[in-house]
């Protein structure tokens, strides 16, 4: 059973009653037994890693996770930015993305995956790369002044390279965001 959940990045209660052959009532007990003793890892409702390999995990593993906690989300904020090398700020295991269901926090052992709520008008720009939704460049540093024009999120301009992102391309971003979103990117970016 393990080898053959140990090929997975995360596995279902479903998955466990199909390996095993045991009803999935049997699975959830067995998991909930297995998450107490350690050998599992609890991601959300049904889903769980092992926790042997969850060690082992590198970035694009937690960023793949990060995406599958929350449906629909994509990589941003911070996150993106340091993946661009756009930023010197570097998050080390915390995982922002944005999301259309609810803010919310996860922490799974020493690594945190963080979600913000924004509304479905601005939830565009993203690409996928592999196996991963994570905005463009221009998109996280326009989700990170959203949030920030309202006191709801934390950013050090002065570890921002502007220089790295696509002027242009920010403009045609602005078209739909309030106004003081916009006033603090022209003045950060001298528009």
């Amino acid at each position: 059973m393990l080898e053959e959940l140990s090929k997975r990045l995360y596995f279902s209660v479903y998955d466990l009653s199909e390996i095993l052959g045991i009803t999935k009532e049997s699975a959830m007990v067995l998991a909930t037994r297995y998450t107490k003793s350690g050998l599992f890892i609890r991601v959300k409702k049904d889903c769980y890693i092992l926790s042997s390999i969850w060690m082992r995990y590198n970035e694009e593993d937690f960023l793949k996770i990060a995406n599958f906690i929350q449906v629909p989300s994509y990589i941003s904020f911070l996150t993106a930015l340091s993946i661009y090398g756009v930023t010197s700020q570097v998050p080390r295991k915390y995982y922002e993305s944005v999301a259309l269901k609810r803010t919310l926090s996860v922490k799974i052992d020493d690594v945190i995956f963080k979600y913000y709520k924004i509304k479905k008008d601005f939830y565009f720009d993203f690409v996928r790369k592999g196996e991963v939704f994570i905005s463009t460049r221009e998109k996280a540093f326009v989700d990170a002044v959203y949030l920030f024009s309202f006191g709801k999120y934390r950013l050090d301009f002065a570890a921002i390279d502007i220089r790295k992102l696509d002027i242009k391309r920010m403009r045609k971003l602005l078209s739909n965001y309030p106004v003081k979103t916009v006033k603090i990117i022209k003045k950060v970016c001298k528009l």
